[in-house]
């Protein structure tokens, strides 16, 4: 049997452990984002429970008998930030291809807790990590307090169909791929809708908590394509439906317009990426309540990366140089037209704890910060159907954040957050 990397850690103590109970605080707010409504509502006191929960929010600064003051007066109190996509067992480097074949689940386990040790400290207390059994592993460490960060919602494998950009033999060899077999439902590789069925029962099976589907080709996988439909909608309803059996809400990685057509007709939560999405998608993801989780970070950063020689295979070069400047458009282009959108990043694609950037790159394509906080708080609870997350309110997770400042006024103060809150217990600042 192979060991737990997490538990190994922990029993080596290689870990932070978190405090047994988390005891009750009085956070003292300079001003107060209200994620529901988009706006600051002035100096609030939050008070937390023992529970880990928020059982209080007290205007002004208010002195509560039996909590620990902490003084935020001179920042602005936030929830804690939920970021949709991220990959917390990865992080690209021009050794990103052979490292697939070099390196086992235990070292990108490794890796993963600094991943997620970092995304927490930048102030994102939730995430949902869309692909890897490694972060299925890393999600209950952390809930078992063996590690620190953030709340994870974890897909683990992808469903991909047979060379989709999640079939795990793209890019092997004849010979390996012979050793390896040919990938079917239990390694998320499907053809049809029987199989569909099976893939998402799987990853009900190995404890997933969302499934994603790649509705299209990847800029990063090892195929041609970014934009080829590669799911039927007969498919894509096969794995919603299941999914539905099990409470589950389906992702869905897509670039190309028919691709995304097929994933909004066959049901699914949301659309990741969305690069080619039009006016008649557009339309469509309107018609049928469809989130976009836009991932700006991730295009901005391969765009970049494209232009370095040698960083990517020959084969993904020019798909990262055609398709990563598009999603900031297309992301303008669908706020404007008011599509829901939720907030993303594709971390591991781009550095991890970097993730406030995707702030920054919202309100350069034209939405306004105070909506831009709201898409990774109260909009990124709706679509991971959490109704006791991304809200400074009395019976919430007490996740929380400051920055130094008016965030509405100037985003860029998200990437200098100056305390963390997750679940009653501070990871970053201190108390006074």
């Amino acid at each position: 049997m192979r060991p737990n990397v997490f538990l190994l850690a922990g029993a080596l103590g290689l870990a932070v452990t978190t405090a047994e109970a988390a005891k009750p605080l009085a956070l003292q707010c300079g001003d107060t984002f209200d994620s529901k409504a988009a706006k600051l509502v002035g100096p609030r006191t939050i008070v937390t429970g023992a529970d880990g929960r928020i059982s209080a929010v007290l205007p002004g600064r208010a002195a509560v008998p039996d909590a620990t003051a902490v003084d935020l007066t001179d920042a602005t109190c936030l929830p804690g930030f939920i970021d949709l996509h991220v990959h917390l067992s990865q992080e690209s480097n021009p050794k990103s291809y052979e490292e697939r074949f070099r390196l086992d689940d235990i070292d990108f386990g490794y890796r993963a807790i600094a991943y997620a040790d970092r995304t927490l400290k930048a102030g994102f207390t939730t995430v949902r990590d869309l692909n890897g059994e490694v972060a299925l592993h890393l999600r209950d460490a952390i809930n078992q307090g063996y590690v620190q960060g953030p709340r994870i919602y974890a897909a683990g494998k992808s469903i991909a169909t047979t060379g989709g950009h999640a079939d795990p033999t793209n890019g092997l060899s004849n010979e390996l791929a012979h050793l390896v077999g040919p990938p079917g439902p239990t390694e998320g590789v499907v053809n049809g809708p029987d199989d569909a069925r099976q893939a998402v029962r799987q990853r009900y099976k190995d404890g997933a908590d969302v499934i994603k589907i790649t509705a299209t080709g990847g800029v990063l996988s090892y195929a041609k394509s970014a934009d080829a439909p590669q799911f039927t909608v007969d498919e894509v309803r096969a794995v919603v439906e299941t999914a539905k059996d099990y409470g589950y809400r389906v992702a869905a990685h897509a670039h190309g317009k028919e691709g995304i057509r097929r994933a909004i007709e066959g049901g699914v939560t949301s659309i990741e990426h969305g690069t080619f999405m039009d006016d008649e998608i557009i339309a469509l993801m309107k018609q049928h309540g469809t989130w976009y989780v836009p991932t700006i970070s991730a295009g901005r950063f391969v765009a970049e990366k494209a232009k370095v020689p040698g960083y990517f295979p020959e084969i993904v070069r020019p798909k990262a140089e055609r398709v990563g400047l598009l999603i900031q458009q297309t992301f303008a282009k669908a706020y404007a037209a008011g599509v829901k959108i939720g907030f993303g990043t594709d971390q591991g694609v781009a550095p991890h704890g970097e993730n406030a950037k995707e702030f920054i790159y919202m309100v350069e394509a034209g939405m306004p910060a105070a909506v831009a906080l709201q898409t990774a708080t109260y909009n990124a609870a709706e679509v991971l159907g959490a109704t006791d997350l991304g809200q400074i309110a009395s019976g919430f997770h007490a996740d929380v954040v400051a920055v130094p400042g008016n965030p509405v006024q100037d985003v860029t103060l998200t990437t200098r957050v100056s305390f963390v809150m997750k679940d009653g217990i501070v990871h970053v600042g201190g108390r006074s």
